[in-house]
């Protein structure tokens, strides 16, 4: 509460400033206070204050926000998601929206937007690669994705899939892309991105088979998934366990499960990429301090891409504050959004007998893609090896991490 009243005294609070630029983007006096508030409302939401909670944020939303487009922006997501937790009634959880075609558009834009999120599936795809080229006795590689899948998540395999044929008299390589989708929501997409990759195979001269598989978890197995005992099989699980119940939810524990039945499929890679978030066994004032943290220097780094607003990044935006709402507004079962960071992905996968594949030979070469970056390379981009993966960062911060 004294932040807030401090805030609403401050001479920061009155006086509207321009937004600052990329280049100088700093944090200021009236962005920090009401950080320290929203913290302050998530402590009595925690500590069962409602009532306190709900007086800190009726008088946050009235104070005026004078502050760079970002900080503005991870403002009234965070408020937005306080206030759903305070009053579900009154301010609905998004938890219905996170599983929409048109949630899933906004994380394609997130993707196709962050060097972050891309070039984190690119070192995935350096490592599939990479299993492909220790099996010479056979060219082919069989993908199974339990993601939503995108077309892009394929192009370096594709390519790096076709340089390879050449280098064996001409045999025509193949790939199989399996997805493994647990509705029937979305059918039309994979189809079309089927297709596009069909276009993409037969300019590089590579033979494409691209399938779509139901199944629950409980029927998963190589004979489902039409697995062949000729062919380098991989495993893409890119921001898919995140999504996952565990055993703080779900006595089944679906995301365990999944990992004992990938390990059952018997794979020459498993590839994993999520975000660096503490988001699951935190304390809830912890994850709101945590969610600040992350989506601020998410929110920044956008800056420094984009001068002016744009409907890619407005896409990329909304879904944000969508998964921002189900990590903080929602618990139980409701909680969609359970991020981990790196440290314990590699426990679970090792608990599961999936066993870490360091990547650091290919550091070189992700510090060359983050160069080449489609736009104007910004030094703040970061990329380092730590501990057997790849951190992907702004600014000193780990956004996503990529292993194998």
């Amino acid at each position: 509460m004294d932040h807030v009243r401090r805030l609403q005294r401050s001479p920061v609070a009155r006086v509207k400033t321009p937004v600052t630029p990329f280049w100088i983007l700093q944090r200021s006096p009236g962005s920090i206070l009401l950080e320290q508030s929203l913290v302050e409302a998530a402590t009595a939401i925690f500590k069962g204050r409602v009532d306190v909670a709900s007086e800190i944020l009726r008088r946050l939303s009235a104070v005026p926000k004078p502050m760079g487009y970002s900080e503005q922006k991870l403002m009234e997501y965070m408020l937005s998601a306080l206030k759903s937790r305070v009053s579900p009634v009154d301010y609905p959880h998004p938890v219905a929206e996170l599983f929409t075609e048109e949630h899933l558009s906004s994380f394609q834009s997130l993707y196709d937007l962050s060097p972050c999120f891309k070039l984190g599936c690119m070192a995935a795809n350096l490592a599939i690669v990479e299993a492909a080229s220790e099996q010479p006795s056979t060219n082919k590689l069989h993908v199974i994705d339990f993601d939503i899948g995108w077309e892009g998540r394929y192009l370096n395999p594709l390519i790096l899939l076709y340089a390879a044929s050449v280098h064996q008299a001409g045999n025509q390589s193949t790939l199989k892309i399996t997805m493994v989708a647990d509705s029937f929501n979305g059918e039309k997409r994979l189809r079309m991105i089927g297709d596009r990759l069909s276009e993409l195979a037969a300019q590089v001269k590579v033979r494409l088979a691209f399938n779509i598989v139901r199944q629950k978890l409980s029927e998963l197995s190589r004979k489902s998934l039409g697995c062949e005992p000729d062919e380098v099989l991989a495993v893409i699980l890119a921001y898919k366990l995140h999504r996952m119940p565990d055993k703080s939810v779900s006595v089944e524990n679906p995301r365990e499960e999944l990992l004992r039945r990938v390990k059952g499929l018997a794979p020459q890679v498993v590839t994993l990429v999520e975000q660096e978030m503490n988001g699951n066994t935190a304390s809830f004032p912890m994850r709101v301090g945590e969610a600040l943290a992350y989506y601020r220097t998410l929110l920044e780094s956008f800056e420094s891409e984009f001068l002016e607003d744009g409907s890619e990044r407005g896409r990329a935006e909304e879904g944000l504050s969508r998964k921002l709402g189900s990590w903080v507004a929602c618990k139980g079962r409701d909680q969609v959004e359970r991020c981990e960071v790196f440290g314990e992905w590699r426990a679970r996968m090792g608990m599961s007998g999936i066993e870490l594949k360091p990547l650091g030979r290919h550091l070189a070469a992700m510090k060359a893609l983050l160069h080449c970056w489609p736009l104007p390379w910004d030094p703040r981009f970061t990329v380092k090896e730590e501990n057997g993966g790849f951190c992907f960062g702004w600014r000193g911060r780990t956004l996503t991490v990529a292993s194998a």
